[in-house]
C-alpha cells in the first residue's frame, strides 16, 4: 500500500472535486497519462525533441524558425542545465491546424532546427528528433537530459544550490542500498527523483517521504534491476550526481514572467524576440494553449546569467502589454533554517508512522 499526503501548489488542502477525480483516474489508468498531467497527444500535433548547447537567444531562434516554416507552436517546454538545453515542441500546420504529414517538409524542418542548435560553432552534440508516441513532457525532458549526461563535468558546488545533500550507503544486513535526500522543498521534487532512479534502472522497494513545508526529506531502499546493490564507490557517486542534476534542472533562479493573451500565429516568436532584444535569456519555459488562449510561463535572466533589473522588466511590459505580461515571484517554500542535522538521525525508515511510509513502490517503468 502506498499512502500519499498531498497539497495544491500553494500548500493548501486539495478540495476541488474535479482535481480529485482527475488524480483518481490518472492513477487508475496505469502508465497512460491524461492531458491534465502534462501530456500531449501525438495524433493532434507533430512532436519535436531538441537538445543542444544552451546560449542566449536560443529559444527565440527556434520559435522564429518554426514560424518561418509556416508552423504554429501549440505547446512547448524548455529546460536548461549545465550549459545544455532540452526542449519538446508540439507544433501544427498553420493552415490545417493538424500534424505535419509531408515527409519532405518534416525533413526540411529537422535540418533547419539542427542548424539552429549547432549555431555558429557547429556543435556536434546537438540532436533533433521526431516523436511518434504519446509523451509526458517533463518525463521525457528528464530522459533526454540524462541521456545527454548533463550531470557530468561540473563540481558539487556548481551543481548543488538547493541547500541540502544526497547520500548513498549500503545496508548490508537488509540487502539494499539506501538513498537519502534532503534539500529545500519545492513542487514536483518527488517526481524528479523517482524519474531519475527509474531511468538509472533501480527498483525502489521501500520509500519514506517527509516535509516540514520548508525542507524535504526522502529515503529510498533500492537495488539495481538485476537485484544487486550499489557496490562500488563510483556507482554510488554517479547516483548522487544524477539526482542532484535532476533536482537542479527544475530549480528556477530566474525571474518568472507569465504571459496570458489571445493565441495567434507567431506569438511565441514575437515574445521571445522581444526578450532577446532586451538582453534576456530564457532558462526555462512552459508554453501551452487552452482553447484560444496562450498561457506561457518564462524564467529569464540577463545574457550574463544575472538577475534582471527593474527597468528592463518595465520596458518589456510596456512593449508586450501591461495586462498581458505579469511578473511573478517564483514559488518557493523554503526559508533560511538552522544548520541541518544528520539525515540518518532526522529521517529513518523505521521511525515514521505508517501513513508516512510508501511501501513497495516497485519499478516505475519509463514511458515510451
Amino acid at each position: 500500500m502506498d499512502v500519499f499526503h498531498v497539497t495544491d501548489a500553494a500548500g493548501n488542502k486539495v478540495t476541488n472535486e474535479e482535481t480529485i477525480s482527475c488524480i483518481e483516474k490518472s492513477i487508475g489508468m496505469s502508465h497512460r497519462y491524461p492531458k491534465s498531467v502534462g501530456v500531449q497527444s501525438a495524433a493532434e500535433h507533430t512532436i519535436i525533441e531538441l537538445i543542444g548547447t544552451d546560449r542566449p537567444g536560443l529559444m527565440s531562434e527556434i520559435s522564429a524558425l518554426i514560424a518561418q516554416m509556416q508552423c504554429n507552436v501549440v505547446a512547448a517546454e524548455l529546460w536548461t542545465h549545465n550549459m545544455r538545453a532540452a526542449c519538446v515542441l508540439y507544433i501544427t500546420d498553420q493552415v490545417s491546424n493538424g500534424p505535419i504529414e509531408c515527409h519532405q517538409r518534416l525533413k526540411r524542418i529537422k535540418e533547419s532546427l539542427s542548424n539552429v542548435l549547432k549555431g555558429d560553432q557547429g556543435s556536434k552534440s546537438a540532436r533533433t528528433d521526431f516523436s511518434m508516441s504519446v509523451t509526458h513532457t517533463e518525463r521525457r525532458l528528464h530522459q533526454m537530459m540524462f541521456a545527454d549526461r548533463d550531470y557530468e563535468g561540473v563540481s558539487d558546488d556548481q551543481m548543488w544550490d538547493l541547500d541540502g545533500k544526497v547520500t548513498v550507503e549500503n545496508c548490508n544486513e537488509k540487502g539494499y542500498s539506501v538513498v537519502n535526500i534532503e534539500c529545500r522543498n519545492r513542487p514536483k521534487f518527488l517526481f524528479d527523483t523517482l524519474c531519475t532512479l527509474t531511468d538509472m534502472e533501480y527498483v525502489i522497494f521501500h520509500g519514506t517521504i517527509d516535509t516540514d513545508g520548508q525542507r524535504a526529506y526522502q529515503e529510498y531502499y533500492i537495488r539495481h534491476i538485476d537485484g544487486r546493490t550499489l557496490d562500488s564507490e563510483a556507482e554510488r557517486r554517479r547516483v548522487v550526481l544524477c539526482l542532484k542534476a535532476a533536482i537542479n534542472r527544475r530549480s528556477s533562479e530566474g525571474l518568472r514572467l507569465e504571459l496570458c493573451t489571445n493565441d495567434r500565429v507567431g506569438l511565441l516568436s514575437d515574445v521571445t524576440r522581444i526578450f532577446r532584444e532586451h538582453g534576456l535569456s530564457v532558462i526555462r519555459a512552459d508554453v501551452s494553449t487552452r482553447d484560444d488562449k496562450a498561457c506561457n510561463v518564462f524564467y529569464v535572466r540577463d545574457a550574463s546569467g544575472n538577475q534582471v533589473d527593474l527597468k528592463t522588466i518595465e520596458a518589456l511590459r510596456q512593449e508586450i502589454g501591461l495586462a498581458v505580461l505579469q511578473v511573478k515571484e517564483p514559488l518557493c517554500l523554503s526559508k533560511p533554517l538552522v544548520r541541518q542535522s544528520s539525515l540518518r538521525s532526522r529521517f529513518s525508515f523505521g521511525s515514521l508512522r505508517p501513513s508516512q511510509v510508501l511501501h513497495n513502490l516497485g519499478f516505475i517503468r519509463s514511458s515510451p
